[in-house]
């Protein structure tokens, strides 16, 4: 059975069969049959982690009396796992996490304590609805690395030009940027923090790896 543990850029998590190059977390969402329930987060610490860490095993859904009980979602680079809503975890990934953290300090961001820099992401993205919150934007005004609609797809925004995204994972051929205001699916605040210089890892056809 292929698990439900794939996030999209549009922030869904879905049952696909490509793989990911980082998992993430969001707490415990799944049930003992390895599916999921409503919840799709269960604490503000949405982060994004190396798929290989000292020697670390667990099952992605782990059963209950496990050790550490939290369904491990996977993102196919980590442009998609910004734009879904996470950061770079503290501890796998703490030279990514102090980049973050000193980009958001130098775009005038809450950072500090790390419980801070949750709460004002989880309300950049998140809406009252626990909808993803979008928000509009002319695309030349955007940094490199975020994700954008495109006719009504998410595509990301690099070398000036639109990736669309493939629901069977990774990104079609790019298309022409134009000077349109775009509904912007990256949070407004790692919208700030990417403009104030943090690079993200995207993982682009052919031999360009960022």
């Amino acid at each position: 059975m292929t698990l439900q543990n794939r996030v999209t850029p549009t922030g869904q998590i879905v049952a696909a069969p490509w793989r990911g190059s980082l998992m993430g977390n969001r707490g415990c969402l799944h049930r003992e049959d390895g599916t999921l329930g409503a919840a799709r987060w269960r604490h503000r610490a949405w982060v994004t982690c190396l798929l290989s860490f000292r020697d670390r095993h667990r099952l992605p859904m782990p059963p209950p009396g496990s050790p550490t009980v939290y369904t491990a979602l996977f993102f196919w680079d980590e442009a998609t796992a910004l734009a879904a809503g996470h950061r770079p975890c503290g501890e796998c990934r703490r030279a990514d996490f102090l980049r973050f953290r000193a980009a958001a300090e130098a775009a005038d961001l809450p950072a500090r304590p790390i419980p801070a820099l949750d709460r004002v992401l989880h309300a950049a993205r998140v809406s009252p609805d626990r909808a993803q919150r979008c928000h509009q934007a002319a695309l030349e005004d955007l940094p490199e690395g975020v994700f954008v609609l495109s006719e009504h797809v998410p595509c990301l925004f690099v070398d000036g030009a639109l990736w669309p995204w493939r629901e069977e994972g990774g990104y079609g051929p790019p298309r022409p940027a134009t000077t349109d205001v775009v509904t912007v699916l990256t949070p407004a605040m790692t919208v700030a923090v990417l403009r104030a210089g943090y690079r993200p890892a995207m993982r682009l056809p052919g031999p360009r790896l960022c």
